[in-house]
């Protein structure tokens, strides 16, 4: 006979709910089983005639096989990730530049290039390092030490030093170490959702033929897998697979495979600066033989000629390109990090803006990943758990006592902990009751039945289970058997799990050997539900606003999955697809039909897999999220994985490009938010940074055919420029809010490209404006003031001129002058700036011979100036022509 449990683990009943009838009462609180954790816990199966290994193989075995944990990259040391970073044609471009200042004689402006090379090469090579720990992660999933029997003794040992042959004694509470056959079990329930999404344990069957392990996912068989967690019962198993050969060490090879792709941003902005760095070449050689031949080929021209080549390939070479990405995704983590999001890999922000298709798994993402009685339906009556205050009748009150009865205080079956939940269990009451007997679940009969001796000496049986298995305790007619499958078939349409429960009174102390011998009538169903996070609908609702495509990946049930997508506003078009229907179609297939299915159910790792890499191959910019170890892999092949922080595992937060801190659905879309703010304000940067680099190298190549004309623009000046070019392209443009419709335009193709033929050609314009404008200054003040004279007054108008295409460029929406009124300190800062060293140079006579100045009269000065801002409104009219193209391109895409 057991002990009593002391008074603190009793169970209280309905206590929260005031005066309850006797026939609840009586149930308040009873005696469980002794708790299957504790040290010196009885095992409910004999472990007799097991023998295990001797100490000798198994140390064989462990050395011939190598030690039970995941797969180990070898990682990559500093020096061999600082050498990968410098290989990149972006960084090449920084150090060929640098060192064109330094041959120049330019030591300054060359030190500080290269500071800009080391602070870049610092950020990258400290993101390298972090992306190496994911499987390192994976370790900590296994369970740190194992029960086994060896030489017919049980011992407990390292999880890692478990070998194929084993047997391990599996209990409550604790993580299976390796891939397993179940040879004897009582009860056996364990929770795979790690490597399945299923949110409801599994039932286990013991087996003393089966050879092989099933597949992960369905109920009653005889194989459990290493990291996944025993929710109910005992059990002897016998170790099949170990370290890299199990379910999740093969999770870890994949994650060993999958290699994380650079971003469309990325690559695009690598092929632009490479050209230009060749067209950067070429001109300059160009420059140089031109400039010699026109003016007679001497030594002191060929001189100048090389000066002139030297500013032009200055000219030319985008090294604020590099800068701008880094500095643009740097201060974008910062502030993505303040909605709580942390960015691993900074790339990932801009292309989470551009993210066309948002891949979800339901359980800890949609839902709680927390089970919760949803329903009662007993005596012609369907109420939720709430409304039993209010019940004037017990059939649903008896329903969920009984159903409480059948559970174990110390559960950890989710839905037996719901219903203690649901009763308020833990409080004080007066009754207690002794459990005598447990009639456990099986492969045979899915109910699990618990007889109880009330303190009158009377025994009451409960049970629950199945509907079917329920049906069949109860000797129901096919009428009600009819009635019962038609009910529970209701509650499952709504997306929720289903339990029929049974009672019985009087029960003779001679017990049978079976639940089928006891007299059990039905009471009625309980139906539990993973709820949806509250946040999820509107959350759906606004990326759907965004043109973003929410897709549902679960390994739940069907009807699960399309009751909580209907919940979350997630339309599926074909209705769902389960991971079964998915098995038979070809990659070829799965492509064709992938745009039509949003919902799929019944899926495994590798099928999460399949499902990102159609959709990639379709175009798609794919985001998915997730916080399971099974979706780790799936996390790493999607142009951005973004893994759950407080309930997501190591795993998933290390493959992961982006974390939400707080696991609010809701910061995916902030998220999203400052993603197409980031992209957008690169694009203005790189927009401005063309433009300008138009007339820079226009001024430096016109005067090299035309022999008579002097060079305008020397290597000083050029220095001069980049004092307004660098912090405007990167510090003015970051700064910049949000354009309004940010979150009411769909994503930019998956095609488009940030150096557009149409955003070149209006940067082009917009360069060719300005140039046009300092060549009519220079034209018309030199025949009045000289050269040096027409040289600074073209300056002026240049200077004049950037300001005004940093004001025509904040916005893609709104005109330069509208654009005054919308704050941004640091462009009056630098408007301030580039106003303050005009005019330092222009008026000290040392920086006027430096820079190869003359001192013009002070009303063409302010003329030139003013030509440059006049410049303005043929500016904003090609940036309301773009405006309008893209408005137009948007309503085209969001068209039926």
């Amino acid at each position: 006979m057991r002990t009593r449990r002391p008074r603190s683990a009793r169970y209280s009943f309905f206590a929260k709910l005031g005066d309850t009838p006797a026939a609840d009462r009586e149930f308040a609180t009873m005696t469980s089983p002794r708790d299957s954790r504790h040290p010196g816990a009885e095992l409910r199966f004999s472990t007799d005639g097991v023998a295990g290994l001797d100490e000798a193989e198994a140390e064989r075995r462990l050395r011939a096989e190598g030690p039970n944990e995941p797969p180990v990259q070898q990682g990559r040391g500093v020096l061999r990730i600082a050498g990968e970073v410098v290989k990149e044609p972006m960084f090449l471009l920084l150090i060929a530049a640098g060192t064109l200042y330094l041959l120049t004689g330019k030591l300054q402006d060359a030190l500080m290039l290269m500071g800009f090379v080391v602070a870049v090469m610092g950020i990258t090579i400290v993101q390298e390092r972090r992306t190496e720990r994911a499987l390192d992660a994976l370790r900590d999933l296994s369970s740190p030490q194992a029960n086994v029997i060896r030489g017919s003794q049980a011992r407990r040992i390292p999880g890692r030093e478990v070998v194929r042959g084993d047997f391990l004694v599996l209990i409550e509470g604790e993580r299976v170490p390796a891939d397993s056959l179940v040879r004897r079990a009582s009860v056996l329930s364990v929770d795979e959702s790690l490597l399945t999404g299923e949110s409801v344990p599994a039932g286990k069957r013991a087996s003393s033929e089966a050879m092989q392990l099933d597949r992960p996912g369905g109920d009653q068989l005889a194989s459990v897998y290493a990291g996944t967690l025993v929710t109910a019962g005992q059990a002897l198993c016998e170790v099949v697979r170990t370290g890299v050969g199990t379910e999740l060490g093969r999770i870890g090879a994949a994650l060993l495979e999958v290699q994380p792709e650079a971003t469309p941003l990325q690559r695009e902005t690598g092929r632009v600066v490479r050209r230009l760095a060749l067209l950067g070449l070429v001109a300059c050689a160009v420059v140089v033989v031109a400039y010699a031949v026109t003016r007679g080929g001497t030594l002191a021209t060929w001189k100048d000629g090389l000066l002139a080549g030297i500013a032009m390939a200055m000219a030319i070479l985008p090294e604020e390109f590099p800068v701008i990405l880094t500095i643009f995704l740097a201060l974008g983590a910062w502030r993505i990090s303040r909605r709580q999001v942390l960015t691993r890999r900074m790339p990932a922000i801009e292309a989470l803006g551009s993210a066309t298709v948002l891949c979800v798994d339901k359980t800890g993402t949609l839902t709680r990943n927390h089970m919760v009685l949803r329903r009662i339906s007993a005596g012609g009556r369907n109420l939720g758990p709430d409304a039993l205050a209010g019940d004037t009748g017990t059939a649903c009150r008896s329903t969920l006592a009984t159903a409480v009865l059948a559970s174990r205080a110390d559960a950890f079956d989710p839905m037996e902990r719901a219903l203690i939940e649901a009763t308020g269990a833990g409080e004080s009451a007066a009754h207690s009751l002794r459990l005598v007997r447990e009639y456990p679940l099986s492969s045979e009969l899915l109910a699990v039945t618990h007889v109880w001796e009330d303190p009158s000496g009377g025994l009451i049986a409960a049970a629950k289970g199945a509907p079917e298995a329920i049906a069949g305790l109860c000797r129901l007619s096919s009428e009600a058997h009819a009635q019962l499958a038609d009910d529970a078939g209701e509650l499952a349409g709504q997306g929720l799990r289903v339990l029929a429960v049974a009672r019985a009174e009087g029960v003779s102390p001679a017990l049978p050997p079976s639940a089928h011998g006891l007299a059990l009538q039905l009471l009625g169903l309980v139906a539990f539900e993973d709820p949806l996070r509250d946040e999820v609908p509107a959350a759906v609702a606004e990326c759907r606003t965004a043109g973003i495509r929410v897709v549902m990946i679960t390994g739940d049930h069907a009807l699960t999955a399309q009751s909580i997508a209907r919940q979350a506003g997630i339309v599926s078009r074909d209705g769902v697809m389960t991971g079964t229907e998915l098995d038979t179609l070809s990659d070829e297939a799965l492509a064709a039909r992938i745009d039509g299915v949003q919902v799929f159910a019944r899926v495994v790792p590798e099928q999460k897999m399949r499902i990102v890499t159609a959709l990639k191959a379709v175009g798609e910019i794919v985001a998915m999220t997730g916080d399971g170890v099974n979706d780790a892999p799936a996390l790493k092949a999607a142009h951005i994985g973004i893994a759950m922080g407080g309930r997501g595992t190591d795993v998933a937060r290390e493959a992961a490009s982006l974390v939400l801190l707080d696991d609010a659905f809701v910061s995916i879309v902030a998220a999203v938010r400052l993603g197409r703010r980031i992209y957008d304000n690169i694009r203005k940067a790189i927009e401005f940074t063309l433009a300008v680099h138009v007339p820079i190298a226009g001024l430096s190549m016109v005067p090299v055919f035309l022999a008579d004309w002097p060079l305008l623009l020397l290597p000083v000046h050029i220095v001069f420029l980049e004092l307004i070019i660098d912090p405007a392209c990167t510090l003015v443009f970051e700064a910049e809010d949000e354009e309004a419709d940010v979150m009411n335009r769909p994503p930019r193709r998956p095609n488009e490209r940030l150096f557009s033929a149409f955003t070149v050609s209006v940067a082009l314009a917009q360069g060719m404006i300005v140039m046009l404008a300092c060549l009519a200054v220079f034209v018309i003040s030199r025949e009045s003031y000289g050269a040096d004279s027409a040289r600074a007054l073209t300056f002026t108008t240049m200077i004049g001129s950037f300001v005004a295409l940093i004001m025509v460029n904040r916005s893609g929406e709104r005109t330069a002058l509208a654009m005054l009124r919308v704050p941004n300190s640091t462009f009056w800062w630098l408007a301030a700036l580039a106003v303050g060293l005009l005019s330092f140079v222009l008026a000290v006579p040392v920086a006027r011979q430096l820079l190869h100045f003359s001192s013009p009269p002070l009303w063409a000065t302010l003329a030139s100036g003013s030509c440059g801002a006049g410049a303005l409104l043929l500016l904003d009219a090609v940036k309301l022509t773009e405006a309008w193209r893209r408005h137009a391109a948007g309503r085209a895409r969001a068209a039926p």
